[in-house]
């Protein structure tokens, strides 16, 4: 979908692992400002790959821009701008959970910024209210159940201020209270958002733009409404409908 201000414009993006492994074949993505996007496809479509682009992890062939900047041979202090805007929240939360305490984790971003200690309270506070954790800065990040720990995973991206949410399969593993909780929050959060799934229903119900890769390429990209209500396409890409 085309947008004059895009928040992310992918052109002819490819990439290759040192084993050969080619996991995008020339990919092309244009995500607007506040836009929220489900990213499906079959596993090896390239979905985690394209996310690690998103923020230099990754640095392939072909034209990355995320928030009007160019990521293609970036120099450091450009990668660190754009480190500071694109949160990414992995697929398991214990890669970001790491501290004795939730309040330590996600003071940990506020606190490499360099922001001064109030200013690094304040967010760690706005941060757990707006994932509904208000009053677990104490526990420790082990003693909590699944879905808290993907809360607490996202505050700790969300206490840094970032523009952009990319988040690596958020459902995984909640049960379903938890997983309706994920939907209010990602329904509720103002930032761009693009969320890599298997969860069909995720996508219906919280993200209105469906974007399907398969062979490391953009094989369909549309209305949520209508990519999920096309048994045919779906399955066509190894997909269900929700």
């Amino acid at each position: 979908m085309a947008t004059d201000d895009p928040a992310i414009d992918i052109r002819g993006l490819r990439f290759s692992y040192p084993d050969g492994t080619e996991a995008l074949r020339g990919a092309d993505l244009r995500i607007g400002r506040g836009e929220k996007v489900a990213l499906v496809g079959p596993n090896g479509a390239g979905k985690s790959t394209l996310l690690l682009h998103l923020n230099g992890m990754l640095q392939g062939e072909g034209a990355v821009r995320v928030l009007g900047r160019d990521l293609s041979g970036a120099d450091r202090r450009t990668l660190r701008e754009v480190r500071a805007q694109v949160g990414l929240v992995f697929q398991d939360p214990e890669d970001q959970l790491f501290s004795p305490t939730v309040e330590e984790d996600v003071a940990f971003g506020p606190v490499y910024m360099g922001l001064p200690p109030d200013e690094v309270a304040r967010r760690v506070e706005e941060a757990l209210s707006n994932v509904g954790l208000q009053g677990f800065g104490g526990r420790m990040p082990h003693h909590l159940s699944t879905g808290e720990k993907r809360r607490a995973a996202l505050a700790t991206v969300l206490s840094m201020g970032v523009e952009i949410l990319v988040a690596d399969e958020p459902s995984g593993g909640l049960d379903p209270r938890a997983r309706r909780g994920l939907i209010r929050l990602i329904q509720q959060l103002p930032q761009t958002m693009i969320v890599a799934t298997h969860d069909m229903r995720l996508a219906k119900d919280s993200l209105p733009r469906t974007v399907i890769m398969d062979r490391g390429v953009v094989a369909a990209d549309g209305p949520s409404s209508e990519i999920l209500a096309d048994k045919m396409l779906l399955e066509a890409h190894g997909l269900e409908l929700p």
